[in-house]
């Protein structure tokens, strides 16, 4: 399937407006260095799948998607709509773990109940579990390739690639059975689309809204992406129609042109009566002027009816595929609310209650606007604070993102902008982007990059813009910060959750300006197993673990100095770094009294005692 789609992308026409770029010596170089890409991306994802513990938010998804497998009912995690749990199910459907359909505790407990309680390898479930999320990101890989060639050209899109395939948020992310990624790609598919409808709107619009209502049936979140891309839609079928009347036109001028020479000759024969000669021709002039007004105002109704049925189509299509990913766990739609759905007011209930959605995606809603009314604790450049900040995601972008990615950001923005034939690309590319940043920026969970992965898709594409620049320098330039992002990249193998770039030090110090999902998410607790079995074998552990896995089945038998008189806690002091970052009262006392000696997958930190 992979193979057909490689195939189908890169024999793509580019549409019009984009540069030829003559492959004729070497046709074999585009195919191959996208699929070199696409391979070291597929490396670097598969062994992050493999050697991670399950982070926080897997166990849940994980747990729900079996529960979906096996009883076909919406019970876990209302939150999130299904279809994100459903492309897990693909791979914890090959995994085939024991599950206790029995089991009557909340959504977390169902997590480690699955992984750890029921005689499943937790290794092997969460590693299939991963793998559909891993082929899914590597197909929004092709997308962004064809989504810049489209503007630049294979040149074009092989940057854009290979800024995606090094980018360590996606790599991250997209080697985890979460739901960040997958609804992300969704979104720059949707505007792939869109964009091709400019050609082809019968085609392309009810695609994009496909996949439009795929990043919804994923996350909720998304939603803030919908009236952007029913404008696209709208402004896209109204550019088709407005091209081919183009066309038409010019081609009836053509014959007008034609007839009219053809006419001249009687023409000036009829002129032997000077002034019923000037009556007549003003008499044309006026039906003329009257019959041209009529067509062009026809037109331009028909334009706008299309625009909106355009856009009435790819609501539609979502809406439809929104509804299918319920009915596809559980046909029947049964569904009870959980007990903790909070009540919502105002402006928010009156959204959730317009939405055409089923109720289980309405209260999902309901629960997530509870979420968003708690106070959450944040973490930034060594700030603990409770609440949110509004620059809080600007400012992790600026840690996380390449320094070579953030200027060919900056740049390929301000190409898209100024360059004349690549502005038409703006509305699909920075629009959607900024639309969703702002709507994350004013969330209330400061928890990572994460809620933010679609700028590196998006601006990938942007970025490509950078060799319409014409001069000397850029394509030499642009090739340089490449390699850049690429050598950044490369260096944080395989330890991609932690990375920051080299201006704030790389993943060792990103403990020290972020938290959470940026650099500690549960994910080490089998290499923290065994780092202690090879190095401080024997010894006494005080522990401090955030994450969902149990350390006992890994093999460590620890304590929680929390619960212990601070001089009774001798050994090692084991504490992950987001619970450093956040430490307080006993804890904060204990790190303060003790030495750092070790750490482990940079979101790990070992204190002697």
């Amino acid at each position: 399937m992979m193979a057909r789609a490689l195939h189908t992308v890169l024999d793509r026409k580019p549409l019009p407006g984009a540069p030829a770029r003559a492959t004729r010596r070497r046709p074999w170089l585009v195919p191959l260095l996208v699929c070199v890409l696409l391979a070291q991306m597929a490396v670097a994802m598969v062994t992050a799948a493999v050697q991670q513990t399950p982070t926080i938010d897997e166990p849940v998804y994980v747990a729900t998607a079996t529960d979906y497998l096996h009883e076909h009912r919406l019970r876990y995690n209302p939150e999130h709509p299904p279809l994100g749990k459903l492309l897990v199910a693909v791979g914890v459907a090959f995994a085939d773990p024991h599950y206790d359909p029995s089991f009557t505790g909340g959504q977390g407990e169902a997590g480690r109940h699955l992984l750890y309680e029921s005689g499943n390898d937790p290794w092997r479930v969460m590693l299939w579990a991963r793998l559909p999320v891993i082929v899914l990101t590597l197909a929004f890989g092709l997308v962004v390739f064809a989504f810049a060639r489209d503007l630049m050209g294979p040149a074009g899109g092989v940057v854009a690639l290979a800024l995606y395939a090094f980018s360590p948020d996606v790599i991250a992310h997209g080697s985890l059975a979460t739901l960040d990624v997958p609804a992300a790609g969704f979104l720059l598919t949707s505007a792939w689309l869109l964009w091709g409808a400019r050609r082809r709107p019968r085609r392309y619009v009810p695609l994009a809204g496909v996949a439009a209502g795929a990043a919804l049936a994923t996350k909720m979140s998304t939603l803030a992406a919908v009236p952007v891309l029913l404008a696209l839609a709208a402004w896209s079928v109204w550019r088709a129609g407005a091209d081919g009347h183009a066309d038409a036109e010019a081609g009836a001028h053509a014959d007008a042109d034609v007839e009219a020479g053809a006419r001249a000759d009687a023409d000036a024969e009829a002129q032997t009566d000077a002034d019923a000669g000037e009556l007549g021709a003003d008499g044309a002039e006026s039906a003329s002027v009257a019959a041209g007004v009529a067509p062009v105002a026809a037109n331009r109704r028909r334009a706008a009816a299309r625009a909106l049925g355009g856009a009435a189509v790819l609501a539609l299509v979502a809406l439809v595929v929104v509804w299918a990913s319920y009915l596809a766990v559980d046909p029947r739609l049964r569904w009870t609310p959980p007990p903790q759905v909070p009540a919502v007011h105002g402006l928010r209930a009156l959204v959730v209650d317009l939405l055409p959605f089923p109720e289980a995606y309405r209260d999902g809603m309901r629960v997530q606007f509870g979420f968003e009314d708690l106070p959450w604790q944040g973490f930034l450049f060594g700030r603990l604070y409770t609440g949110s900040l509004w620059y809080y995601l600007p400012a992790a972008l600026l840690v996380k993102t390449p320094l070579g990615m953030l200027a060919l950001w900056a740049a390929g923005a301000v190409a898209v902008v100024t360059v004349r034939r690549l502005r038409p690309a703006g509305p699909y590319l920075l629009v959607p982007t900024a639309v969703l940043l702002g709507s994350a920026m004013t969330g209330s969970r400061d928890f990572g990059t994460r809620y933010a992965v679609f700028v590196p898709m998006f601006l990938a594409v942007a970025a490509a813009g950078v060799l319409a620049v014409r001069r000397r320098w850029a394509a030499a330039v642009t090739g340089a910060l490449v390699l850049f992002v690429a050598v950044s990249s490369l260096r944080t193998y395989p330890f991609y959750l932690p990375y920051s770039n080299e201006a704030f030090g790389g993943p060792d110090k990103t403990r020290l300006r972020l938290h959470d999902s940026n650099v500690d998410w549960g994910q080490d607790l089998g290499r923290l197993a065994h780092r202690l079995r090879d190095r401080y074998p024997g010894e006494r552990i005080w522990l401090v673990y955030k994450g969902s896995g149990v350390p006992s089945f890994y093999g460590i038998e620890a304590s929680d100095p929390r619960t212990a008189p601070p001089g009774a806690v001798r050994g090692l002091l084991v504490v992950s770094d987001s619970s450093v970052a956040k430490a307080t009262g006993r804890l904060a006392e204990l790190i303060d009294s003790a030495r750092p000696i070790d750490q482990v997958g940079h979101s790990i930190t070992l204190y002697r005692r």
